[in-house]
């Protein structure tokens, strides 16, 4: 194993530092969504306007990685994580300052989401799946679960520091802290990925990958065309997402007007994401298994399991246990769009089409973020906006299962197939 290669300690330690990298960097995504209850009384919007700077921030979040995926394919991945931490404490420092909503909100979608925390995401996952051969599915996993870590660790350290000095000093304190943590791990990534592997090496490593990886036909992948196949992923990328986004987006509002407090809230959304990373970790693992597809079909049909929950009941303690149950439910499905990307289209496009659907997800977030809002403005409850996150996660269930029935039965993993061979 080469000192520098795939699968090598170095290849773990640059794992290491892109979760903490990861972890920092969400503190754009999920920070918005414990100030929303502050941001629209400070300015005196309703609920729906109040969520739009979270939906700009997943808007720029998502597009910001399309073109953050090109920069690290063309430069490395140190370029856009050292964009990443100016982008972030700019961002918080300029969206703390503003004097109205549309400034905040602005601040929220190019700076924090475009320039900041779109480098920590897919760029970080797509540079990952190049270092590791044998454990790519629990790396991906590991390296993904930076976002849910954070999203445990910035909500109830948020919503301290909103009731001590208030919002905006926040902010401003958030921004410090990413340029002066997010910098010097940035200079840690300064190596570029190795080369690819021979098709030699690449056949013999075969046995340690998933059956449903090898054996792919890249110019018909699943039977269709690859542009068939990235908007089918696209769509279902989307759809999970909007679901997704209703628990992740609206719990701290939504405890608030339950009487529970914000405070509630906040514990509520950092145990649903604390409980993410045991669902990404124990993916991935599963992942190396069975494979990508698989384990979509399986987090999606579980996350619309704990949707369900949250209509019947409504009871603090029944809150803190369906908040835990979603986030172990949910965790793994977006990282498996990454190990579908990879055991389904060639590693030359792993950056381009990883990108994709990610920032598909993000999209999903968004409009989710929003649509739950304006269906609580039109409704005066979140019992519809429930409903309509089952109905979007339904979409997706159905995909996975049409995918599945195209890839066929999984194939036993100590077969090692003829034919090409996906890296």
């Amino acid at each position: 194993m080469a000192a520098h290669g795939p699968d090598s300690r170095y290849a773990w330690l640059r794992l290491c530092v892109s979760l903490a990298l990861m972890t920092v960097g969400a503190s754009g995504m999920y920070v918005v969504s414990v100030v929303l209850p502050a941001v629209q009384a400070d300015f005196g919007v309703d609920r729906s306007a109040a969520s739009m700077p979270y939906t700009m921030t997943m808007i720029g979040f998502g597009i910001g990685g399309l073109f953050m995926g090109r920069l690290a394919d063309r430069f490395g991945i140190m370029l856009p994580s050292a964009i990443g931490a100016f982008g972030l404490g700019i961002g918080f420092v300029l969206a703390g300052s503003a004097p109205g909503l549309l400034l905040f909100g602005l601040a929220q979608g190019i700076l924090i989401g475009a320039l900041g925390t779109a480098t920590t995401f897919s760029p970080l996952i797509s540079d990952t799946t190049l270092w590791f051969d044998k454990r790519r599915g629990i790396a991906v996993a590991i390296c993904a679960s930076g976002n849910y870590l954070g999203g445990a660790l910035w909500p109830p350290i948020t919503q301290h520091f909103i009731e001590t000095v208030g919002w905006r000093a926040t902010y401003v304190g958030i921004g410090v802290f990413c340029v002066v943590t997010m910098l010097p791990l940035a200079l840690m990534l300064r190596r570029r990925p190795p080369a690819p592997p021979s098709a030699a090496a690449a056949a013999a490593s075969a046995a340690n990958r998933p059956a449903a990886a090898r054996g792919v036909d890249f110019a018909r992948p699943l039977g269709m065309s690859p542009r068939t196949l990235q908007w089918l992923l696209n769509v279902a990328g989307v759809s999970c997402c909007v679901a997704m986004a209703m628990p992740q987006v609206h719990i701290v509002a939504y405890c608030t007007d339950l009487g529970f407090g914000a405070a509630r809230g906040a514990e509520m959304l950092s145990l649903m994401l604390g409980a993410g990373i045991v669902s990404r970790l124990v993916s991935g693992a599963i992942s190396d298994r069975i494979g990508g597809l698989r384990t979509l079909l399986l987090g999606s049909v579980l996350q619309g399991v704990a949707l369900l929950m949250f209509l019947p009941f409504d009871g603090m303690v029944s809150l803190y246990l369906i908040s835990a149950m979603f986030g172990l439910f949910q965790g793994g499905i977006v990282p498996s769009y990454a190990l579908i990307v990879r055991e389904h289209f060639p590693p030359s496009e792993a950056g381009t089409r990883v990108s994709q659907v990610i920032t598909a997800t993000l999209v999903g977030m968004a409009l989710g973020g929003w649509m739950s809002g304006a269906i609580f403005d039109a409704t005066g409850s979140y019992h519809a906006a429930f409903i309509n996150g089952i109905g979007w996660n339904l979409l997706n269930v159905a995909i996975a299962v049409t995918l599945l029935r195209r890839a066929g039965p999984l194939r036993p993993r100590a077969t090692a197939p003829g034919g090409p061979v996906a890296a």
